[in-house]
């Protein structure tokens, strides 16, 4: 959050700030279990999506599926041994007028391996934080991009979004 903060030529500990500090941050952890799938291109793991927490780290098991929508495609994540993957959700998205994106994402089903992610993710209280742009980070020029909600709010405005626009493809 402070390389974050930064990034944003804000004072370091901003970002962890606004979202409640590390005393009121909710760390929320799922585990997404893939079986094998003889027909992985009928299939989808997990649907097309990004995160609505501030940050999500996502540990796994080295088996590839997880894609990243970018510049237009679907792009499979490298399975780095050792690593972390750490990106961007909705709430750093709206806090920084999104200067930083939350980033697509999906995850797949493997035809000849199981494969297991644990996601561990960032989010501020439901109700005590206001999230909207930081002052900082909203000029004439790049008025405002989001409404300010609480974290409830936003995660209700992604649910009834979503099945409306299901309702209306229909």
């Amino acid at each position: 959050m402070s390389v974050l903060s930064i990034g944003l030529g804000l004072e370091e500990g901003r970002l962890e700030k606004e979202v409640g500090g590390l005393e009121e941050l909710l760390l929320q952890m799922k585990i997404n279990y893939y079986p094998r799938c003889p027909q992985p291109e009928l299939a989808l793991g997990v649907e097309a999506h990004t995160d609505i927490s501030a940050l999500t780290f996502i540990l796994h098991n080295m088996v590839p599926g997880l894609q990243l929508f970018y510049q237009g495609k679907w792009v499979t994540a490298k399975c780095v041994p050792n690593s972390i993957i750490m990106h961007i959700g909705d709430t750093i998205e709206i806090l920084s007028n999104g200067k930083y994106k939350s980033i697509l994402h999906r995850g797949l089903v493997n035809k000849e391996k199981v494969r297991i992610s644990w996601a561990v993710f960032f989010e501020p209280p439901k109700e005590k934080i206001i999230l909207k742009p930081l002052p900082e980070v909203v000029t004439e020029a790049e008025p405002a991009q989001f409404p300010p909600r609480t974290f409830a709010q936003h995660i209700e405005h992604k649910l009834f979004r979503k099945s409306q626009e299901a309702l209306l493809s229909k």
